[in-house]
């Protein structure tokens, strides 16, 4: 999906711009590598600047209940400096690395319905024009993959993700949102627990796993939160499922131990934190297949098409708010 847009704020007969990404996706911490593509207007012009601009769509709540926006969470220049004739071509190529936390926008091949772009921005002139907007393509790092699997493995199921904006406290948290994908508990835990919610914070030396458990209330007790975090590194040889089994187990003593209140390692800065299916229809439900681990199902053979009109929603909407 590329987006050619003329520089509105030179008008009729100034240069277009297409960025152009190189194909499959990218990791977090990984280099983004592609070209802008320039081409001259109806007369000559000095390009000061090319800068890609990374946009997210986040959730936040408010009073008046839970909104949605875009984010802008990392700029870089990547060109810039010389002279465009008049209808001349320019290609310009870039390698940009992706901060550590950039969110995860498939696993398996299946999108998750967190919509990530890349947004091209000229400066011409003295003036500036968001000229192209790109979604962008994002893979699980290794570890992130480790643990999904476990999950699935363990019998739990994939239910949505999305983008919260706010911070976890007691974390090294970096951009000022946060992924959570949402899961649905293994019958060993059906009882006790709506959903689990994993929260990774990748860094250049490891990765912070946060879980949330959303907790089933009784009679006499409300549902309420747990939270727990975990450190792993990178290229760590584990038992990945002893590991994450050990990780819930961990999560429902701490309950028993505290009473069911309070968070060890923190809490989320926001708060009335929502749950219980707070998404209306989810993108899908996960199936634990084995080894497979945590695959992203199809519902009615309609999900992967949903997830793209979303994001072609998405965008469009951007390109006419520009």
């Amino acid at each position: 999906m590329v987006f050619k847009r003329l520089l509105g704020s030179l008008g009729v007969g100034g240069p277009t711009v297409d960025t152009v990404l190189d194909p499959g996706p990218v990791l977090p911490g990984g280099a983004l590598t592609g070209r802008v593509f320039l081409k001259g207007g109806q007369a000559g012009f000095d390009i000061e600047h090319i800068t890609l601009e990374l946009v997210a769509r986040v959730e936040a709540e408010h009073a008046e209940g839970e909104q949605e926006g875009t984010v802008a969470f990392e700029r870089f220049t990547v060109g810039g400096g010389f002279r465009l004739d008049e209808g001349a071509e320019h290609a310009v190529p870039f390698s940009v690395t992706l901060p550590w936390e950039t969110p995860v926008t498939e696993l398996y091949g299946q999108p998750l319905g967190i919509v990530l772009g890349v947004r091209t921005e000229l400066s011409v002139a003295g003036a500036k024009d968001k000229g192209d907007l790109d979604p962008l393509t994002v893979g699980p790092l290794p570890a992130q993959e480790a643990v999904l699997e476990a999950f699935g493995a363990l019998g739990f199921g994939f239910r949505s993700a999305d983008l919260e904006y706010g911070r976890i406290g007691g974390t090294g948290q970096q951009l000022p949102f946060y992924q959570e994908i949402e899961i649905t508990p293994s019958p060993q835990y059906a009882d006790q627990e709506n959903e689990v919610e994993v929260t990774f914070l990748a860094g250049p030396g490891g990765m912070e796993v946060v879980l949330e458990a959303d907790k089933r209330g009784g009679f006499f007790s409300g549902g309420h939160d747990a939270l727990t975090r975990f450190t792993v590194g990178h290229h760590d040889s584990r038992d990945w499922t002893a590991e994450v089994e050990g990780w819930m187990r961990a999560l429902v003593e701490h309950r028993a131990a505290h009473g069911g209140h309070g968070a060890p390692y923190g809490h989320h800065d926001h708060h009335d934190h929502h749950h219980g299916g707070h998404h209306g229809p989810g993108i899908g439900t996960a199936v634990a297949a084995g080894a497979a681990g945590l695959a992203v199902g199809v519902v009615g053979g309609m999900v992967a098409a949903e997830v793209v009109d979303e994001i072609g929603d998405f965008f469009e909407g951007e390109e006419e708010e520009e």
